[in-house]
């Protein structure tokens, strides 16, 4: 009888130390679902939880909530955990890592472009990367896929797939022009060399490309990648000019040289290759062609008086030679708030935003620019237009207002976005499709 009541009171114990055990983690697992309901809350209200380019869709069913995907991923609360299943938080700051899409045991995540409401225009594009003009190639952001990485590899994968169909006769002068110097256009610069192609890379800027119009100190994030010619990568956490240190040394190791300042403006098809024309007057011509040009082609302008100016710049490449000016920074992105933050230690810096509120930043600049202007190193101006910009000012007006204001000025930086090349593509008949939730990574 005491042996039975010893086993009883033994076993009482244990579903109740269980039972508590299980209220706890029910309780902590609820404490989070309602930590990550708030942020989804106030990410729909500042506009961050509508994904504005690649960005992860998860199918709930097959979910398992091991929360691997929210580990994984390198940003902060891109995803998050409601109700034992994965959700999207600011989906607005995917930068199409994919970190998730390979941690998912179950193979519950989808990689997509655009969304039902809010569509991408991308170039059509096949599985070996050839545009619906038989010859031209892309690769990189232009295609969809942003980051470094992925840009590496497509790049590379797509000079193996022209290596291996391209024919060995041909009148033209090069078997392949790449055009674009960044993380595809170099990858794809090497792969030609290791695939023994007679290539010319052209680019528009510098070496580098987007990543050369970055500000000097911003950290790049990528992961480990294998460059042709090179060997494996591993760059977790970098600066720009480390970066581009290592494209300059794969470059120079073989003996590769990039024609930089080379805008390319028209590429005609003459019988079985191609002629590209340059800004400057230039004619090169190519067996095939492979664009890496990026999506931002060309800097998007504000149209005002004044613009032209040298005084005006539509990227911040030496901050730390700034000094004693009154700068004023227009746009309200992540480029335009790293670059006010660098120039703010030395000189006086206004940064003009058109709308009411920051949206679709980084978490951490938010909290620096924010930060920042407490301390007064940098004066926010919300619903501003700029209006005129002369020799020694500046006139901006408020949206809400109507208030007009001339202010001393010596620079000027405009961070408004880039035009995506629609009109370029098109008129080398290229096939440009809007994709509403498409799919573009899926197991």
């Amino acid at each position: 009888m005491e042996q039975l009541i010893e086993n009883i009171l033994i076993y009482g114990i244990t579903f109740l130390l269980c039972g508590v055990v299980i209220y706890l983690y029910i309780r902590k697992q609820r404490r989070n679902s309602r930590i990550v309901e708030d942020k989804i809350a106030k990410a729909k209200l500042e506009g961050l939880f509508e994904p504005v380019s690649l960005h992860p869709v998860i199918d709930v069913n097959s979910c398992i909530r091991t929360g691997a995907c929210v580990a994984a991923c390198p940003e902060k609360d891109i995803l998050g955990i409601v109700n034992g299943k994965a959700t999207t938080v600011n989906a607005s700051h995917c930068i199409g890592h994919g970190a998730c899409f390979h941690a998912c045991p179950t193979q519950a995540i989808t990689l997509c472009i655009g969304t039902e409401k809010r569509g991408v225009e991308l170039p059509h594009v096949n599985q070996t990367f050839e545009t619906n003009v038989p010859g031209i190639y892309i690769a990189g952001e232009l295609g969809g896929m942003g980051l470094i990485k992925n840009a590496v590899e497509q790049g590379r994968q797509a000079v193996d797939n022209i290596a291996k169909t391209s024919v060995v006769h041909h009148q033209a002068d090069y078997d392949l022009i790449v055009v674009g110097a960044g993380p595809a256009g170099i990858s794809a610069s090497l792969t030609a060399k290791k695939n023994r192609l007679k290539c010319l890379t052209l680019e528009q800027d510098t070496l580098g490309g987007t990543v050369f119009t970055f500000p000097r100190s911003k950290i790049v994030m990528t992961s480990a990648m294998e460059l042709p010619l090179y060997g494996k990568v591993k760059l977790f956490e970098t600066s720009k000019t480390e970066l581009l240190n290592l494209w300059e040394d794969a470059l120079s190791k073989n003996r590769i040289e990039i024609k930089e300042h080379a805008k390319v403006e028209d590429i005609v098809r003459k019988e079985d290759y191609f002629e590209v024309k340059t800004l400057m007057g230039e004619t090169f011509t190519g067996k095939n062609i492979l664009l890496a040009i990026g999506r931002r082609g060309t800097p998007r302008k504000l149209d005002v008086a004044g613009e032209m100016q040298e005084k005006v710049a539509y990227r911040l490449l030496e901050p730390e030679e700034i000094s004693g000016k009154e700068i004023v920074v227009v746009g309200g992105g992540d480029s335009a708030i790293e670059s006010a933050l660098l120039l703010a230690d030395r000189n006086h810096v206004i940064l003009a935003y058109r709308s009411n509120a920051f949206s679709r930043i980084k978490p951490r600049n938010n909290e620096r620019i924010t930060q920042s202007a407490k301390e007064g190193k940098t004066e926010l101006w919300f619903n501003t237009n700029v209006t005129e910009i002369g020799k020694t000012d500046i006139t901006m007006q408020n949206s809400l207002t109507g208030e007009v204001v001339t202010i001393t000025n010596d620079l000027v930086y405009i961070f408004a976005g880039g035009e995506l090349p629609t009109q370029f593509l098109m008129k080398a008949g290229i096939q440009i499709t809007k994709k509403f939730g498409d799919a573009l990574l899926k197991h």
